[in-house]
């Protein structure tokens, strides 16, 4: 069970912030210590766009028991205006309003619930615009 400070810690959840490589400007989201490109421990960090486009999409239909009240519900892997692919849940549509090349906006909206004692996991989530 994540704690609030191991979240809090977390600013690529909750900044959407990544690291650009200095040598070769190579983007890396979560950020890495070691550049995959070039091999580089040289970053600057830097701020995602909340902007981009669905490249893949799926509806979930029979979901875990932690989203079960959920279903349907979209899941779509989203290419930011930076290049950057992240994995995300689409909201505030149908599952058949969706399509590729769809744009989206990021918003910070609650993800879940965690243990017996309700912690509220947040994070960013894909709505259409």
């Amino acid at each position: 069970m994540p704690s609030p400070r191991y979240t809090r810690e977390m600013p690529h959840r909750y900044r959407l912030e990544a690291s650009k490589c200095k040598k070769c400007n190579k983007i890396s989201f979560p950020t890495r210590l070691v550049c995959s490109d070039c091999g580089s421990k040289d970053f600057k960090k830097i701020k995602l766009s909340d902007y981009g486009k669905i490249v893949t999409f799926t509806t979930i239909r029979v979901a875990p028991t932690q989203f079960a009240t959920e279903v349907p519900y979209n899941v779509a892997i989203v290419e930011l205006d930076d290049g950057v692919r992240i994995t995300t849940q689409v909201v505030d549509c149908k599952p058949e309003d969706l399509t590729i090349d769809k744009k989206v906006k990021l918003v910070f909206r609650k993800l879940y619930e965690e243990g017996k004692t309700g912690i509220i996991c947040y994070g960013y989530k894909a709505v259409p615009v």
